[in-house]
């Protein structure tokens, strides 16, 4: 059986959707060198290998891989020990990453040279232990369900923008023919969810741990004219105590929670699942929640059955040519 047919009969539970081939827009490359060549290079059970195909990346990453290598100066080469891609809608940046002084080394230098080689806004990043150079800048732009969203490679994104396109439908269908008063969201990230979500309720509380993703997620709700969202750095425990009114917190001093009335919650957690947050969970009428790991999703799902049945379930492959899976969920309180 396949990963699909695997997590399918997993859960025991009929998936309405199956949204394969989610091609890459994020994607990392060792580098290996042989004979004054610089390959780029991918792990296999352990193994370096440079062999490999790249039917799993987006076409602008994939048409620009063989012109970075080809025209990157040698003085840029040395001690660089890997090259990440990240493209979206419309731009597109590369990190270079160095096991030494950058002090020399400009990225304007590589800009010039790729610029004109790709239709997306380039940004180069050179980084290495306690330095980054970018030029022009490291800010990628995307566009998606008449948002516009901003954010760097420091924050956390999406392995596939195109996949992920279908995960924000999932997330707006949870909310059909439902009355939406207001939404809870943690993990918010930059705000890949929150800014799609905050039209369709009155008032949204939106959580993250870092201060990378709370800084870009302002911005983005300034740039949308988004004016519902009330935004803490909180770590998913700390919004438990919070709700349970077991400490207080300096960082929610001009947030009052008693005014929010959640109807839904938003989960996007790490690969761990919910921890402490699962509790907080059960106790809201609606759940979305979005996993990266079905295992650890399947033991959450074990305590939300209890409260809640599961109304929706579709899986979402960000990661073609491996066994990871994305899984969507809706619960609704019994």
């Amino acid at each position: 059986m396949d990963k699909f047919e695997l997590t399918c009969k997993e859960f025991q539970i009929p998936c309405e959707k199956i949204y394969k081939d989610g091609l890459r827009t994020r994607v990392n490359f060792a580098l290996y060198r042989n004979n004054e060549k610089i390959y780029y290079a991918m792990f296999e059970n352990g193994k370096i290998t440079i062999e490999f195909n790249t039917d799993f990346i987006c076409e602008s990453i994939e048409n620009m891989m063989p012109n970075v290598l080809k025209k990157l100066p040698k003085n840029y080469q040395e001690k660089l020990f890997e090259i990440r891609f990240f493209s979206t809608s419309s731009s597109m940046n590369i990190l270079f990453l160095y096991h030494k002084n950058i002090s020399d080394l400009d990225p304007k230098i590589l800009y010039d040279v790729l610029t004109n080689l790709t239709d997306l806004k380039l940004n180069i990043v050179l980084q290495a232990r306690n330095q980054r150079k970018c030029y022009p800048n490291d800010i990628l732009e995307h566009f998606s369900n008449g948002i516009k969203y901003k954010f760097n490679d420091e924050c956390f994104i999406q392995p596939s923008l195109i996949m992920n396109e279908n995960m924000l439908n999932f997330a707006k269908k949870c909310l059909e023919n439902k009355p939406c008063d207001d939404l809870l969201e943690l993990y918010c990230g930059y705000g890949n969810f929150t800014l799609v979500l905050a039209k369709y309720f009155n008032k949204v509380l939106a959580t993250e741990l870092s201060k990378k993703n709370i800084m870009f997620l302002k911005n983005n709700c300034e740039l949308n004219k988004i004016k519902n969202v009330d935004i803490a750095r909180l770590r998913d425990d700390e919004v438990v105590m919070a709700m349970n009114k077991v400490r207080e917190f300096n960082r929610l001093k001009n947030i009052n929670l008693d005014e929010y009335n959640f109807s839904h919650i938003m989960l996007d957690p790490p690969r761990s699942g919910l921890g402490s947050s699962i509790e907080l969970a059960k106790r809201i009428d609606n759940i979305i929640y979005i996993s990266c790991n079905p295992n650890s999703a399947k033991e959450d799902l074990k305590i939300l059955e209890k409260t809640h049945k599961l109304l929706k379930f579709e899986l979402f492959d960000q990661f073609i040519n491996s066994n990871h899976l994305e899984c969507g969920f809706y619960l609704e309180k019994r």
